[in-house]
């Protein structure tokens, strides 16, 4: 049995009397001991004689599995012959949704690696946090986003390689197209997601090849019913594991396809699903919302399944589409920590408002502060637990407030009635969940904090009927004489300029003072 040279991944996971209990009792969660699940994921593929399948579409190229695998193994031989990674490496992978970025992801684990997939908007700062804190060594970065990582300085990073008229293309070609997947344990760290908060120290989350392979039997399997004819699309970037699990791992596990967008917005999604036939989307609540008031210019009949996830879903969203198209969106609740959706429904079982049911391989109840657990629509804390669990490879203090007694707490408040449905009620936290991405109201008063006009702030999330959420800022100025729109609307430009632009705050107020308790704590429940 292979252990990876680079043992930094593994020796820092939670220890066992740490990690939340998994429930792994069924035939389809259970695997070899050695396993890489690329295996399963794409060379099979190949093996069974389905490469000319087409896998991924976009509007100016088409690739078969063939394409993909092959392309995957030369990029992986780039990785260890030209790049140096040894086993065990964490690989950044800096693209937008194409091709190439998929590709680049599937040559990591092949070759042994872990792969740390980030969004495109992150900036050098970001991107720095990110690298110094997973010790990461090895950048594969589309050539369009050079400048940010170009930036980037740091002791850990060793090796950059760029794509799209890069080096990295010319590197491939003297490759061979046959590459021996590293045989890795099927509990070996292979993925590392960072939740939303890039500043400071942020939470690493780690997950096995097992776990990729186990989301595939549960949220597809329970909601979707995928088969090799049918073709993904949205808008989750797969730098999120909610886009990863969607755009990549699902129709792969099942033979399908998938159609990427870089920039995808509601009328390029709608027409892609008309050109392309598509037969299942993935966005959230705020672009479910836009597309209804479009999809009257679009022939969107091929599609079948629409999943809607990483905020909640208004009631009246999902009625409008009902009755715009006769289609049920699925709504779900997923976690970085969790890797994909655990609690969702399908078309039998969908009680509309509802987020739904613990899907296939998971449980789920509701708790109080003791852990005691709640019943008859009483609100609580939300806890699960079942063939993922959260595993934070540098936060053992913050381990321990997410997973408690063998569950995972995810910091919704949910309420449960009388049917088993788990019905959202808040964010547990200061988290704020705007058009689908999730922004922590502490990363964006630190990057706030280093204007220098800025003495204090305080960040809070308010309602926006498109955005479900949008980040508001009350800001005390170091000269009060100096509040002004004009000032207002260049701190927001400099925002944009330091940090992701989907962060900056759309609301922004000047106060003279930020109510506070006797011990200096921000009292943000009356900002908000």
């Amino acid at each position: 049995m292979k252990d990876y040279e680079d043992n930094f991944a593994s020796n820092m996971l939670p220890s066992s009397d740490l990690q939340a209990e998994y429930l792994l009792n069924h035939s389809q969660f259970q695997h070899p001991k050695i396993l890489n699940c690329v295996d399963r994921l794409l060379d099979d593929h190949i093996k069974k004689g389905q490469g000319d399948a087409v896998c991924i579409r976009t509007f100016k190229e088409t690739w078969t599995y063939r394409d993909l695998y092959e392309k995957a193994n030369q990029i992986a031989h780039v990785l260890v012959n030209d790049l140096g990674l040894i086993s065990g490496n964490r690989v950044l992978l800096r693209s937008a949704n194409n091709p190439m970025m998929v590709a680049c992801w599937f040559a990591v684990l092949k070759a042994g690696g872990i792969a740390v997939a980030t969004m495109p908007l992150l900036r050098a700062k970001e991107l720095k946090t990110i690298i110094d804190c997973a010790e990461i060594s090895i950048a594969l970065c589309d050539g369009d986003l050079e400048d940010e990582l170009s930036q980037v300085e740091s002791k850990f990073l060793k090796q950059k390689s760029f794509y799209t008229n890069g080096d990295l293309e010319h590197l491939m070609k003297s490759k061979s197209k046959i590459f021996t997947n590293f045989k890795s344990k099927s509990d070996s760290v292979c993925l590392i997601g960072f939740t939303s908060g890039t500043t400071g120290l942020p939470k690493m989350t780690a997950h096995f090849h097992a776990d990729l392979l186990n989301i595939c039997e549960a949220f597809p399997v329970y909601s979707l019913q995928p088969t090799k004819d049918d073709v993904f699309i949205g808008s989750p970037p797969l730098g999120f594991t909610f886009g990863l699990g969607g755009l990549v791992l699902f129709p792969m596990y099942f033979g399908a396809s998938t159609f990427l967008i870089e920039k995808p917005s509601p009328d390029i999604l709608l027409k892609a699903i008309e050109d392309f036939k598509i037969t299942i989307c993935l966005t959230a609540p705020t672009a479910w919302r836009i597309l209804t008031t479009k999809i009257h210019e679009f022939n969107i009949s091929s599609l079948r399944k629409c999943i809607s996830a990483g905020e909640c879903l208004p009631l009246q969203v999902w009625q409008d589409w009902f009755n715009a198209t006769g289609l049920k969106i699925i709504d779900g609740i997923g976690a970085t920590e969790m890797l994909h959706i655990f609690i969702s429904s399908n078309e039998e079982n969908m009680v509309p408002g509802a987020t739904g049911l613990p899907v296939f391989g998971y449980e789920a109840k509701i708790i109080d502060i003791n852990g005691k657990e709640l019943y008859k629509n009483e609100p609580g804390r939300l806890a699960v637990r079942g063939i993922t669990g959260c595993k934070y490879l540098n936060r053992e203090e913050k381990q321990r407030e997410y997973v408690q007694d063998g569950w995972n707490i995810t910091g919704d408040i949910f309420k449960k009635d009388k049917d088993g449905y788990f019905w959202f009620v808040a964010r547990g936290d200061d988290m704020i969940i705007s058009s689908g991405y999730n922004i922590a109201a502490i990363e964006v008063e630190s990057v706030l904090l280093t204007h220098p006009d800025i003495f204090e702030c305080a960040v809070v999330g308010i309602a926006d009927l498109n955005r479900g959420m949008l980040v508001c800022a009350y800001i005390v100025l170091k000269n009060h004489d100096k509040a002004s729109p004009k000032l207002a609307k260049s701190i927001q430009l400099w925002f944009k300029e330091v940090a992701a632009p989907y962060k900056y705050p759309r609301q922004l107020y000047f106060v003279n003072e930020l109510p506070k308790t006797e011990t200096g704590k921000i009292q943000r429940y009356k900002l908000k």
